[in-house]
């Protein structure tokens, strides 16, 4: 990008209610942000350097995520109900509802146990397995991953 066009994009933004602004264009990505003093400040990113870093980032935290997983099934005995959906997790129908279960409560395969909110769906998440809930390793309103253990069901 040209720096006399550059810099006529930080005066603009520099005098006017804007506050951020961010372009793109073939030889890349220019990102300017107001500062809390009314200046503002250019960052530019080339377009070859986010998406050479974008996979590996991305591909570092999945075998710690995989690697966490296992983990609590490992020190538990019983069952591991996993998540099977990215989403917030709810263990009740409603904010004043009781919940679906607790620990030591006693589900049959296929009764709900608790919902997972994802992309505005409630989806009931029902137990694959028929036991006694040993522990609950999420928080109410807690977001979860895929995979994630949620249950211990012995």
């Amino acid at each position: 990008m040209d720096l006399r066009k550059l810099k006529t994009l930080i005066d603009l933004v520099s005098e006017s209610n804007v506050s951020e602004l961010e372009i793109t264009e073939a030889e890349g990505k220019v990102r300017i942000v107001k500062g809390p003093v009314g200046g503002a400040v250019a960052m530019a990113v080339p377009m070859a350097a986010p998406v050479a870093m974008a996979a590996p980032v991305s591909a570092a935290p999945a075998p710690a995520v995989t690697d966490a997983a296992p983990a609590p099934a490992a020190a538990e005995t019983g069952h591991v109900v996993k998540s099977p959906m990215v989403g917030t997790f709810y263990s009740a129908s409603g904010p004043d509802a009781k919940p679906f279960v607790q620990v030591g409560s006693v589900v049959k395969e296929g009764e709900t146990i608790c919902i997972i909110e994802a992309m505005k769906i409630l989806n009931e998440i029902e137990a694959d397995k028929s036991g006694t809930v040993s522990k609950i390793l999420v928080d109410n309103g807690q977001a979860v991953e895929y995979g994630q253990p949620m249950f211990i069901i012995e």
